[in-house]
């Protein structure tokens, strides 16, 4: 008898993938930020707008504001793991807050003032 087990484990391999998703929902980059910057050619705790944590190396930080980019919020951003804080304030984004974000237990803090989104947040947030 031979047991096997599926174990979905995620890593900043995860994480990158996830702002890379992101991006491909950005519209509007006048400054280049995420095209010039956010590459597997860079480390993804190195990227413009992104911090990651000392203990585990994961993505906590995405801090975009003010950054006149624009597109939709991409539901891949609930697949950040140890995600804490999300300031995407004073931007461009459209559509509506991906419900994915609620996968996101260690979120602390979201900030999307100002943008021009269609969907309450407190609803499915909590």
């Amino acid at each position: 008898f031979t047991a096997c087990f599926a174990r979905t484990e995620t890593n900043l391999i995860t994480d990158q993938y996830a702002l890379l998703a992101f991006k491909t929902q950005m519209r509007l980059d006048p400054q280049n930020i995420l095209v010039n910057n956010w590459s597997t050619t860079t480390p993804v705790c190195n990227w413009i707008g992104v911090s990651c944590g000392v203990r585990h190396q994961r993505i906590t930080t995405l801090n975009l504001p003010n950054m006149n980019i624009s597109g939709a919020i991409s539901p891949h951003l609930g697949n950040l793991s140890f995600p804490a804080s999300l300031k995407l304030n004073d931007t461009n984004f459209h559509g509506h807050v991906p419900v994915e974000l609620a996968h996101s237990h260690r979120l602390k803090e979201i900030d999307l003032e100002n943008n021009f989104l269609s969907r309450e947040v407190s609803s499915w947030l909590g």
